[in-house]
């Protein structure tokens, strides 16, 4: 007998109340109208120097085939974008293409069994790809959802094979001032490039983490973080780092990029909670991105069923901010 069994991010979608949150839908909205004009036009956001681009489109994973509402349109994703290390403004689509994706190295390091460098192509074929499709919500109060293609995070540790002492994974993103115009001297000089980021030894276990190679049936856009970024459906956009160099396995816990930056405003955690505000604006409700549709936001972004049970006991911890 065939159990349909009903995820737990499936809510009604409801439009309620616009509130004054950090984003204006108006402006917003122009902007990512125009994001669309941009790939209609054939902009950024193109792979064809990718010699992996026959690994894609990928199989579907069965368990995450539904996020409860419609995939967001490529030509939004791709050109409506937080990625400092090419400015601050979301229209970066076109900076990111002079970012070299080939040759591109991992450092596997820290406390492992042997540090590893790997290829990324070397890396391609030590794992199986699949596409998974997630809600993704950014700490702004915008959300979007999207095919993702990709390897569990977890099949990384199996390669790295870490020692008992590694408790953490800490994320790196490359240091490219030469090709990055965020990166370069003088524009942002308090920012501690490069950007880093972690997360428990508990949550890369989990189901859900996704190593990020793809997108769209594609690899995934240099805007979106090609060629290797990661994807955590359940927490806030930022700690999903983009264009990973260096992946360390550690004892103590790391200390991103944004904790660095404001510790009052972005922690180690950052779960997806919309009874937690950010100290600027609310986090109750996030506007879809291609609709311009307010919805309400939802504990975990809606994945509390596979995630909830790695914060027990963690009640002390600042986990949703």
């Amino acid at each position: 007998m065939f159990i349909k069994r009903v995820n737990g991010w499936k809510i009604p979608e409801s439009r309620v109340t616009p509130e004054s949150v950090f984003l204006n839908r108006r402006s917003m909205m122009a902007a990512v109208a125009a994001g669309g004009a941009m790939m209609a036009l054939g902009g950024p956001a193109k792979a064809e120097d990718d010699p992996s681009a026959g690994l894609y489109p990928a199989k579907a994973n069965p368990a995450f085939t539904d996020a409860g509402r419609a995939v967001t349109d490529a030509g939004y994703n791709t050109t409506f974008n937080n990625y400092y290390e090419f400015g601050s403004s979301k229209r970066i689509a076109e900076a990111a293409e002079k970012l070299p994706i080939r040759p591109w190295q991992i450092v596997i390091d820290g406390e492992v069994e042997k540090p590893l460098t790997l290829d990324i192509d070397g890396l391609l074929k030590q794992v199986t790809l699949e596409e998974r499709i997630y809600r993704h919500r950014c700490v702004e109060a915008w959300s979007m959802v999207v095919p993702w293609t990709g390897f569990p995070v977890k099949r990384l540790v199996e390669i790295a094979k870490p020692t008992s002492n590694a408790k953490y994974l800490r994320f790196e993103t490359f240091n490219r001032p030469d090709v990055a115009s965020g990166q370069e001297a003088g524009l942002f000089t308090s920012y501690p490039w490069p950007y880093i980021e972690g997360i428990t030894m508990a949550e890369a276990m989990n189901e859900l983490p996704l190593m990020v190679t793809g997108a769209y049936g594609k690899p995934v856009a240099k805007s979106m973080g090609a060629p290797l970024r990661l994807h955590l459906p359940w927490k806030y956009g930022f700690k999903s780092i983009k264009g990973i160099v260096r992946i360390s396995f550690t004892a103590e816990r790391p200390v991103s990029f944004w904790e660095t930056l404001g510790p009052s405003e972005y922690g180690f955690w950052a779960n997806v909670n919309p009874e937690v505000a950010h100290p600027r604006w609310s986090q109750a409700t996030e506007q879809v991105l291609d609709s311009g549709e307010r919805i309400p936001t939802v504990l975990y972004n809606g994945y509390g069923e596979q995630v909830a049970s790695l914060y027990a006991g963690l009640e002390a911890e600042k986990l949703y901010m």
